[in-house]
């Protein structure tokens, strides 16, 4: 680090320490409290040196306005991360854990100009499809199945239980996923995002979206996978494989995170039990002040050039902090006078989440329906024994400990289902028999019982 006279002391266990070296977004000290690691960054001006991962150098953008020029401008930025210099020249391994979630895959996150609008616009029609009714009846019955997993016992882990299951369930429904593939689909997802066996987790998703894309090509439905493949942007087999596993890996983490942080906020801030819009007003202070992607958004420069105070090269890598923008000083007044949802926790420009109000729907009404059937739910561990999930990415509980008064599970009608598929012959069905004890399988069970 630069040893400035007035500059701030690097928070507690940061190994900056008076060594030069960049200032680390991952280990438990920047998982414990990451607001002091962005407050110490902003003694860089707008965008500062820090490390992924072990070895791992990328400027992180922590200004408010740098970050929206940035991410607005894709004239001097590309997200094409075959541009990316370090891992060109092998500085970066392909074992690194940043590397699953940065690496290039042909999908519209890592394209640019004509190719990303053709695969973008077909990702947005497919999802602007998707009815809202049917949205928050899946949401609902996913929802209450998960809850009478643990209702009567009047305890839960409100994010393994809950939070992170929910979103998988619904995605799963959304995009016509049968069992056998749904559950390789949970599998994959939670692994690449936990960094529990990334690589073989990865392996078994882009298999099973495979096998989703060729059960679509000769059985469509009425899914999100079926309207991406009939879009008129023709996408191929690899395309559709990429864009469905992008869609369903970055709409189901980063819903686990804000449904998890916003329950934290709810349970720990007294303020909202006396305030209007109680759920509606804890969403959005949490996608401004602790939002479930905090670092990401990859660019690259096009060219050698200055920016946000920075010398940069073509090709390094570049990171916008969502959470560091959001809660920069400047900020505050703003924001007080200002639209409550102004923040930059979908990203924007061209790259921005093109799920948000499904997302925000989701959020909304996996909430409400928890604290309607469980309003007394509470906290069973002191606040401060909670702990964050590490890494540079994501910002997540690694759980959340309730407590309730024991209810039993809400009745229900039979739901509208759709007709069963085949049943597999043969060797197939040997084969994929052993997968049906799997979540997902246990969730149609439970909805067609």
């Amino acid at each position: 680090m630069d040893a400035h006279p007035t500059a701030p002391v690097p928070p507690p266990g940061c190994p900056a320490h008076g060594t030069g070296a960049r200032v680390p977004l991952h280990g438990p000290d920047f998982a414990a409290d990451p607001q002091a690691y962005y407050a110490y960054l902003r003694h860089y001006g707008p965008a500062a040196p820090v490390e992924l991962a072990p070895g791992v150098e990328a400027t992180l953008v922590t200004d408010y306005t740098a970050a929206l020029h940035l991410l607005q401008d894709s004239g001097s930025f590309r997200k094409d991360s075959r541009r990316w210099r370090a891992f060109n020249e092998g500085k970066v391994g392909h074992d690194s854990p940043v590397v699953p979630l940065l690496a290039y895959r042909p999908n519209c996150m890592f394209a640019d100009g004509a190719e990303h609008l053709r695969l973008r616009q077909a990702v947005t029609d497919s999802m602007a499809r998707v009815d809202t009714r049917r949205l928050s009846r899946s949401t609902e019955q996913v929802s209450d199945y998960l809850m009478a997993q643990f209702s009567a016992r009047g305890s839960a882990d409100l994010l393994g239980d809950y939070a992170k299951q929910l979103p998988l369930f619904v995605f799963n429904e959304l995009f016509g996923c049968p069992a056998g593939i749904g559950d390789r689909v949970l599998f994959g997802v939670s692994g690449m995002f936990d960094g529990v066996n990334a690589e073989k987790a990865a392996e078994v998703l882009f298999e099973a979206v495979g096998e989703l894309v060729a059960l679509k090509r000769s059985r469509p439905g009425d899914d999100v996978t079926t309207w991406l493949m009939q879009h008129q942007a023709q996408l191929t087999d690899e395309e559709m494989v990429h864009q469905v596993a992008l869609l369903l890996g970055a709409g189901t983490e980063p819903l686990r995170n804000l449904i998890g942080n916003t329950l934290h906020r709810l349970l720990t801030h007294d303020a909202y039990a006396h305030k209007g819009g109680l759920i509606d007003e804890a969403v959005d202070d949490t996608l401004w002040e602790n939002p479930p992607i905090a670092n990401l958004a990859p660019h690259y420069p096009a060219m050698d050039m200055e920016f946000a105070g920075q010398q940069l090269q073509s090709g390094d890598l570049v990171l916008v902090s969502f959470a560091a923008a959001n809660t920069g000083p400047a900020l505050t007044a703003a924001r007080e006078a200002g639209s409550n949802r102004a923040h930059l926790a979908w990203s924007a420009g061209p790259h921005a989440c093109p799920s948000k109000e499904p997302a925000r729907q989701i959020t909304m009404t996996a909430l409400e329906n928890l604290l309607t059937r469980l309003p007394d739910v509470e906290l069973a561990v002191p606040e401060d024994s909670l702990t964050w999930r590490p890494g540079p990415f994501n910002r997540g509980l690694a759980t959340l400990p309730a407590r309730f008064t024991p209810v039993e599970p809400a009745p229900r009608s039979a739901p509208e289902t759709k007709a069963a598929a085949p049943a597999p012959s043969g060797h197939a069905a040997q084969e994929r028999r052993p997968e049906r004890g799997g979540r997902w399988s246990q969730f149609l069970h439970w909805l067609t019982r």
